[in-house]
């Protein structure tokens, strides 16, 4: 059966080699609050690799879709994932891509402002 939809297309992304997490006060405290559900843990092991869909995510995470995009949006509100494209699904629902932002992640404690 053909859609009137867009095929999903070949996503090429190459995350940010690295990112700094200063954490200082209250600063950064989401960041790590988004870091220490074991589902996020989970849904960032899952986008090692390839990108995928909230659905595709949480079908390797064996968890719902809407606990999956509830980390998402707090993983991408914290820069660690992001969205990089739009497929849509048979029915013509759009689904957004989501891929790692970043390689790695180094965290330091202390002031942000202080010289490295």
């Amino acid at each position: 059966m053909t859609s009137a939809f867009p095929p999903q297309t070949n996503v090429e992304h190459s995350p940010r080699e690295r990112a700094d997490l200063t954490v200082s006060g209250d600063s950064r405290v989401d960041a790590l609050n988004a870091l220490s559900s074991e589902t996020a843990q989970s849904i960032l092991g899952a986008l090692d690799g390839d990108p995928k869909t909230t659905s595709e995510i949480a079908e390797i995470v064996d968890t719902s879709i809407q606990n999956v995009h509830h980390h998402l949006r707090r993983l991408e509100d914290n820069d660690l994932v992001e969205p990089i494209d739009t497929w849509y699904s048979v029915k013509g629902r759009e689904m957004t891509v989501y891929a790692l932002a970043t390689e790695k992640l180094v965290v330091r404690f202390g002031a942000a402002n202080q010289s490295q």
